[in-house]
C-alpha cells in the first residue's frame, strides 16, 4: 500500500469575492483523513475583488495568476503543473459543494480500494439544489459520456474529482473550460485507472448568485466526449 503524506487542493478562482474566503474557511476546518494540506489558488483573471483578496494570502499559499480568462480547464492545467501532493483534489472557489464531503473520496485512495473518486450530486438527488436546465444539461451530458465509453457514470460533470497524483502524470490537458471534466473522465478510462463515485451533497447557485456554466458549455462538452472518445 502506498504511503500519502500529502495532498494538494487546486482551487480556481474566476470572480468570487463574495465566497473565496468563506471556501478557505471551509477548506482549513477540513480534515482531509490526516495528510498534510497544499492549498493552490489559481486566479483565472479575476474582474473583481478575487485578485486583490489572494494578494493577501500569498505569504501562506500558493497563489498563481492569469493575464487573461481562459477558463477553467486552463486554471487546472496549471495547478497540476504546480501540485507537490500524493493526491490532488479540486475545489470551486464558490460554496455549492462542502469539502467536508470529501473524506470518503481521499480515505478511499488512501485504502487502495481505487485510483481516482468522483463525488456525485446524483446518487441522492437533491432535486431543490438544481436548476431544470442545469440538472437536464448534467444528465444529458453524462448519458452521452456513458454511451460512447460504456461506462455507468451518474455525474461526469461534477467539480468534486480525487485522484491519485501518478495517475495525472503525463496527461496533457486540453480543454481550457469546462470540457475539462469530461476530458479528464476520458483520460483516465483509457489509463485503465479504477473510478468509483460517492454521494456528495451540493446546493447549486443561481445565474445572477454567480452561476457561471451555460448551454454552450453542454456544446462544448459534448465535442469533448467525441474527440477524446478517438483522440488524445
Amino acid at each position: 500500500m502506498e504511503n500519502f503524506e500529502k495532498i494538494t487542493v487546486l482551487v480556481p478562482v474566476y470572480n468570487e469575492e463574495n465566497t473565496l474566503l468563506k471556501i478557505l474557511e471551509k477548506i482549513e476546518n477540513t480534515d482531509f483523513c490526516g495528510l498534510e494540506k497544499e492549498i493552490i489558488f489559481i486566479d483565472d483573471a479575476s474582474q473583481d475583488k478575487s485578485t486583490e483578496i489572494l494578494k493577501t494570502l500569498e505569504d501562506k499559499y500558493k497563489v498563481y495568476y492569469h493575464s487573461k480568462n481562459l477558463g477553467k480547464g486552463a486554471a487546472l492545467k496549471t495547478g497540476f503543473s504546480k501540485m507537490t501532493g500524493d493526491i490532488v483534489i479540486v475545489q470551486d472557489a464558490d460554496l455549492e459543494y462542502n469539502p467536508a464531503d470529501y473524506k470518503d473520496l481521499v480515505q478511499a485512495i488512501i485504502d487502495d480500494k481505487v485510483d481516482v473518486a468522483y463525488g456525485s450530486r446524483f446518487i441522492n438527488l437533491n432535486l431543490e439544489a438544481f436548476m431544470l436546465p442545469n440538472l437536464l444539461g448534467n444528465k444529458f451530458i453524462t448519458t452521452v459520456f456513458n454511451i460512447f465509453f460504456n461506462t455507468h457514470f451518474t455525474d461526469v460533470e461534477t467539480c468534486y474529482k480525487a485522484f491519485n497524483a501518478k495517475f495525472l502524470e503525463g496527461v496533457d490537458i486540453k480543454s481550457t473550460s469546462f470540457d475539462f471534466e469530461p476530458e479528464i473522465t476520458a483520460k483516465m478510462i483509457k489509463k485503465k485507472v479504477r473510478i468509483q463515485e460517492f454521494p456528495i451533497s451540493y446546493v447549486g447557485r443561481k445565474y445572477h448568485e454567480g452561476k457561471k456554466v451555460s448551454w454552450v458549455d453542454a456544446i462544448h462538452a459534448v465535442n469533448a466526449i467525441i474527440k477524446f472518445r478517438f483522440f488524445n
